[in-house]
């Protein structure tokens, strides 16, 4: 079954699925909704679109952890806030922003639909809107669109024979395994409620369970300096 491969890479990178008010937390890889909402971005989806959007849920995730980032938090202020009652104003409010930095990530959609995985492909390189890892602020430092992206592999042989990502900093030894997180078949796994149920303007999300696992570094290692 093919499978199509993206980068997300960047100094700042946020993947929140249970973010509330003032409090903007962050996992510690990249979501199957945040990923699809950046993917419907490329698109052109409109949030208020379930039609177009629901063939992309059915795609099964994986993501390699190339470079797992540091979990950093940031705080924002904003002022005249109205309060419950509608009638009082809060003259200022401090949220905190969870997010993890310096972190790439080797993501893998899996699916028997090679037209729409032809199409993800296509709309990655030029997309409709501008695209983010996970807030709008937060730009990637690579492209997204990988060329040659879109193999006749396995999610999980995908993932286990493109080259390592990262950028290779002097004096640093490329890993010798590296982690790996995949949609579980077999009922195991970690329970993560990220998966979309309907259009993003409604934001209902079901449960998915995800599973760990290791695998050895590919011998061709990209980004080596020289």
């Amino acid at each position: 079954m093919p499978t199509l491969l993206l980068q997300l890479t960047g100094p700042m990178q946020s993947w929140g699925t249970t973010s509330r008010f003032d409090q903007r937390d962050t996992g510690n890889e990249p979501s199957k909704s945040g990923v699809l909402g950046l993917i419907a971005a490329a698109l052109g989806i409109d949030r208020e679109n379930w039609i177009d959007l629901e063939p992309l849920t059915k795609l099964s995730m994986g993501v390699r952890h190339d470079r797992p980032g540091i979990p950093k938090r940031d705080y924002q202020t904003a002022q005249n806030i109205i309060r419950a009652n509608g009638k009082e104003i809060q003259p200022t409010a401090v949220t905190t922003r969870d997010y993890i930095a310096d972190a790439a990530f080797l993501v893998g959609f899996e699916s028997a639909n090679m037209r729409l995985l032809e199409n993800v492909h296509t709309a990655l390189r030029n997309p409709v809107w501008p695209l983010s890892l996970g807030r709008k602020s937060y730009v990637p430092s690579e492209s997204i669109w990988i060329e040659n992206g879109l193999l006749d592999l396995s999610l999980r042989d995908a993932l286990q024979n493109w080259p390592w990502i990262a950028t290779r900093r002097r004096g640093e030894k490329a890993p010798g395994s590296l982690r790996i997180t995949f949609e579980s078949d077999d009922g195991t796994g970690l329970l993560k409620m990220d998966q979309p149920l309907s259009s993003f303007a409604e934001r209902r999300f079901g449960a998915r369970l995800v599973r760990s696992d290791w695998i050895k570094l590919p011998s061709e290692v990209q980004n080596a300096p020289a």
